[in-house]
């Protein structure tokens, strides 16, 4: 059988093809690959050069990998965080005409780590219930979109930066399945599979002296369940108001809305008697803070970033002589957001030297600015500016972190 690479993007094959095929992964020189950490993984996985690109390649056999890659694709449509299928390569022979497993190829996601790496140093518990919030977050939008998981674990999940909080990716979806709706049941077995594989995990890290000693691996695992009932509890509660109080309905959407999800729909009925109102928000996407800065700057960010560069934008279209809400010859929300992202966003990020910025992108980069302005204006107890923040973030702060923002050599 001959090599064949099937693709998602006509770009991909000819830069795929210049690597080493013959051979299996675990042989491939050294010129090939790219150093960065790799979390636990049942088949041979690689991170290796494809042009400007770096992409993971995993060996699995043909069936589970077409699977796989049809379901990467299916989360991608759906908009739910995971790694970016790019091809699947089969008809793989070595030198002496021997069959080689096929390969699976994702699109590394810039900037995320395995949880192992993130823990070779201490994981404050503070640190761990962020992880465990990113984690429910993406279990809720998987099941939202009908996704079962079968295998939510820390291993099987990437996570990065997002505004002093973390964004967690489904980099492994081989035992998901994809319905038009989850039951209750389908929904109880993930969460208790994410509860003993996380628990598992963290005594495997406690065993290896990895693990914070106040951190209790089983209550850990628990927490998984808690945070993701309460998540799943508000997105789909039916709320039922007096016939009249419309700003109910309105202020739960708003609540929604500070959780990060728009609501796409609903159901609002009236009681038979009139004195009722049941509100039951039908479908939810996430991403509410996203799409609303895109659609304003066209930065595409995680939504815990987005939520603190609106509320930049906010306070400094505030201080424009030209913003006047309601005013028809003021200058549009979308002209001013421009103008912010032309004459602030870009000048300050680009202030910062690249060789420093380690694994953050802008967006993050921005935020660690902002943290820092308010770290230097209670210090000061006045506002102190953003280049002054700027200056002494340059100066004292990246040089002590770039070892840690920097990606970490895999085993």
């Amino acid at each position: 059988m001959a090599l064949q690479i099937s693709a998602t993007n006509p770009e991909h094959p000819a830069l795929l093809l210049e690597l080493p095929w013959h051979l299996p992964l675990e042989e491939w020189p050294e010129k090939y690959l790219v150093p960065l950490p790799r979390g636990i993984s049942r088949h041979v996985v690689r991170y290796a050069h494809a042009g400007d690109e770096v992409i993971a390649v995993k060996e699995l056999a043909e069936r589970p990998a077409l699977r796989e890659y049809e379901l990467l694709r299916d989360l991608d449509r759906l908009g739910i965080p995971s790694v970016d299928p790019l091809a699947v390569v089969t008809g793989r022979t070595g030198a002496q005409g021997d069959p080689l497993e096929p390969v699976l190829i994702t699109r590394h996601l810039r900037g995320s780590q395995p949880y192992r790496s993130m823990f070779e140093t201490t994981m404050r518990p503070a640190t761990m219930h962020r992880l465990m919030d990113a984690l429910a977050v993406l279990l809720v939008r998987l099941h939202l979109a009908g996704f079962a998981w079968g295998d939510c674990s820390l291993s099987n999940t990437l996570f990065r930066r997002d505004a002093g909080a973390y964004a967690a990716y489904l980099v492994d979806a081989e035992t998901g399945d994809l319905h038009p709706q989850l039951s209750t049941g389908q929904r109880e077995y993930d969460l208790d599979l994410a509860r003993v594989n996380i628990s598992g995990e963290l005594l495997d890290l406690e065993a290896s002296g990895a693990l914070h000693p106040s951190v209790d691996p089983i209550e850990f695992g628990m927490e998984i369940c808690a945070r993701y009932r309460g998540l799943w509890e508000e997105l789909t509660r039916t709320s039922v108001y007096p016939a009249g109080k419309y700003h109910y309905i309105e202020r739960r959407i708003r609540r929604l809305n500070e959780l990060g999800f728009d609501v796409a729909e609903m159901q609002i009925q009236h009681s038979s008697n009139g004195d009722t109102v049941t509100f039951v928000p039908k479908v939810v996407d996430a991403g509410h803070h996203q799409r609303q800065l895109l659609r304003l700057t066209g930065l595409d960010t995680e939504e815990n970033q987005a939520r603190r560069l609106l509320n930049d934008l906010e306070s400094w279209m505030a201080t424009q002589d030209d913003y006047a809400p309601g005013d028809p010859l003021a200058a549009r929300p979308e002209v001013l957001a421009h103008r912010w992202v032309r004459d602030v966003f870009r000048p300050t990020v680009r202030a910062v030297p690249l060789e420093l910025r380690g694994s953050m992108d802008a967006a993050e980069i921005y935020h660690e600015l902002l943290e820092h302005r308010w770290y230097l204006s209670e210090r000061a107890q006045q506002d102190i500016g953003l280049d002054t923040a700027v200056e002494d973030y340059i100066t004292n702060i990246l040089p002590k972190a770039r070892e840690t923002l920097q990606p970490t050599t895999a085993e």
